[in-house]
């Protein structure tokens, strides 16, 4: 595990400031709402209310949120990589006791305005540390771990496990803030979709009459290969040649330049890739 002078600086300093939107969040928005918004952060506000209601005993988000975060850490060490969790553990433990120290402010009352901009601000969050190669705890570490072992954006697996842990929060306390935390978390996701492409795939169809030296700018820029089919075009009818590839739709503004740099009247076609089988180069977690 090495470290970066000049980079690991920036990412900490992106990792502070979303650990003090999540906290601003969970205080000023998820709290005023009454809101169980999933992961390990839904799943502590929801024991401290059980604790809270059933108990009386007021129990500090920091303990619940750090335990919680065990094995998950773990989970990051063993299978992710070691500098990437260390950093996620920067973000949890700031997370977890800006939370406690922070002080409620709150903006507004209406649920439905909490719901979707709390879902914002949580998703931006979420893809602040995503963006620096790190995570916000919890069901993060295991959607990245899926993503990397099955070679799937595993986002809506976890939204989907986040359902769950919102119904039994329903079922206890109430079904009209399930429902509502279900917004949020929809809202959530929504923004980790727009703003973090790592496990999304992009497949391009470019037709050129250069097409070797498009596969190699393909493969400097992205490190995935291409093939090339032979094909005849029907208003000219003269033989073309089409570059087929596949890469992370992170990369895709950089190989749409290196191809314009190649041939300029490259005909480019980019489909969504929804699901993809065999060998597909991931770039690894640090």
């Amino acid at each position: 595990m090495t470290f970066n002078i000049r980079k690991d600086p920036k990412r900490i300093v992106v990792i502070c400031i979303a650990a003090v939107l999540m906290a601003v969040n969970i205080k000023s928005f998820v709290r005023t709402g009454g809101l169980y918004p999933g992961g390990a952060t839904g799943v502590t506000i929801l024991l401290q209310t059980i604790f809270e209601r059933f108990f009386g005993i007021e129990v500090p988000y920091s303990i619940i949120n750090l335990l919680l975060n065990a094995v998950p850490v773990y989970i990051g060490f063993r299978f992710i990589g070691k500098k990437f969790t260390l950093l996620s553990c920067l973000m949890i433990v700031l997370t977890s006791f800006l939370t406690d120290i922070i002080p409620a402010q709150i903006i507004t009352y209406d649920i439905l305005l909490i719901s979707i901009f709390g879902g914002i601000l949580n998703g931006l969050a979420i893809s602040m540390c995503l963006m620096v190669n790190a995570t916000s705890g919890g069901t993060d570490f295991i959607s990245i771990y899926l993503s990397e072992k099955k070679g799937v954006d595993a986002w809506n697996m976890i939204l989907g496990i986040n359902i769950i842990i919102i119904s039994i929060a329903g079922f206890l306390f109430g079904w009209d803030k399930a429902l509502y935390s279900i917004i949020f978390q929809y809202a959530s996701t929504q923004v980790l979709h727009l703003l973090y492409k790592r496990y999304q795939k992009q497949t391009f169809f470019i037709v050129s009459d250069k097409p070797k030296e498009i596969c190699d700018a393909i493969f400097a820029v992205s490190n995935h290969g291409a093939t090339i089919l032979e094909g005849k075009g029907s208003y000219e009818h003269c033989e073309r040649n089409v570059v087929y590839s596949v890469v992370s739709r992170e990369e895709v503004k950089k190989v749409v330049q290196a191809v314009r740099k190649i041939d300029e009247n490259a005909f480019i076609n980019e489909l969504k890739t929804d699901e993809l089988s065999g060998r597909f180069y991931q770039k690894p977690t640090d």
